[in-house]
């Protein structure tokens, strides 16, 4: 390619970037042709956009995986995508409140509650939807898993109310922070992007020592994933150390107390 074909490409996806559009494959649209025709698309969109992609994706060849893929006998399948992902989101964008019918864990209903959705998050370890939500006669921020709601329904609620919930939420979270301050060995330096991945979703700030040659890593995250933190620095190992955070360093030193207890060594 030379330098005006170059120039010209990039104009060119400047101006769609610009527009919001964008450019897709042959394949892409083949594989998204195919993609309709499985159950979980009824979920995944609105029966209008579905109607409407179908009619654009009209002349494009569905995928054949008859022939390249065979499905043996599996466990039961938990679907990504939840049917209740879409209306939510829908509340969510309109800035509304909602009133949610839910069970407890032990089974218990609880019908039309009054609340805020503010985050939907996935649980990668358990593969399920959970959605962040506030109370608003309790004042809390609670979590629900999504197969455990029942139904929602939009509230409306005024723009001031909002601002209200909002700063509310913002004060809950920053009093549910914890900070944790881990040290890299020395002499795995030379790993600090592999450590630094281990903690890819957390908050965190990195300093380095000449005097020392350490790297410090500054960690900051919610009260309820620290467990999540300790498994990863169980994970490393002998790489890192805790310095600063009491109660992350006296679960590590409970952890290795228990290992040690397993192979006949005392706590001292």
């Amino acid at each position: 390619m030379n330098l005006f074909e170059k120039i010209f490409n990039y104009q060119v996806m400047s101006r769609l970037d610009e527009t919001g559009a964008f450019t897709i494959t042959s394949h892409e649209r083949a594989w998204l042709k195919t993609m309709l025709e499985h159950p979980a698309a009824a979920d995944a969109f609105s029966a209008e956009t579905r109607e409407k992609l179908r009619a654009l994706l009209q002349p494009e060849q569905s995928l054949d995986l008859g022939d390249r893929f065979r499905e043996k006998a599996k466990s039961k399948e938990k679907h990504v995508y939840h049917p209740l992902i879409s209306p939510i989101r829908r509340i969510m964008l309109e800035q509304a409140g909602m009133r949610m019918t839910f069970r407890t864990k032990g089974g218990r209903l609880q019908t039309e509650q009054s609340g805020f959705p503010y985050k939907l998050e996935y649980s990668m370890v358990k593969r399920e939807w959970y959605l962040l939500w506030y109370h608003l006669r309790h004042h809390t921020l609670m979590s629900t898993k999504l197969q455990t709601i029942v139904s929602v329904s939009p509230r409306p609620l005024d723009e001031r109310a909002v601002a209200i919930i909002l700063t509310d939420i913002a004060k809950i979270i920053e009093s549910r922070k914890e900070t944790a301050v881990i040290e890299v060995i020395p002499l795995y330096n030379k790993e600090l992007s592999r450590i630094l991945y281990a903690f890819s979703c957390f908050e965190k700030e990195v300093e380095y020592s000449d005097e020392r040659e350490t790297y410090r890593i500054k960690l900051t995250f919610q009260l309820e994933e620290r467990e999540y933190v300790l498994s990863k620095l169980r994970f490393l190992g002998k790489r890192v150390r805790i310095v600063e955070g009491e109660y992350m360093r006296n679960r590590m030193l409970e952890s290795t107390w228990r290992a040690l207890a397993r192979y006949g060594k005392d706590e001292s």
